[in-house]
């Protein structure tokens, strides 16, 4: 996966979240978890993607190609 493709998908995965927070009435509760849950799984992805952290057992987030 190239630069480019993965700021395509920094730019939509945050398009779609600014979506969801302004467009989708929920508690502040939900929405902070919400938030810190989809950042977690970006943030491991882009690390398991750069070879910065390994295969977690249990965990399964789509290869970077």
């Amino acid at each position: 996966m190239t630069l480019v493709n993965i700021v395509v998908v920094l730019v939509v995965v945050g398009l779609v979240m600014w979506l969801i927070n302004t467009y989708i009435p929920m508690a502040a509760g939900i929405k902070s978890l919400l938030n810190i849950v989809v950042f977690v799984v970006v943030v491991v992805w882009l690390l398991q993607g750069f070879g910065l952290v390994g295969n977690i057992p249990g965990l399964h987030i789509p290869p970077l190609r």
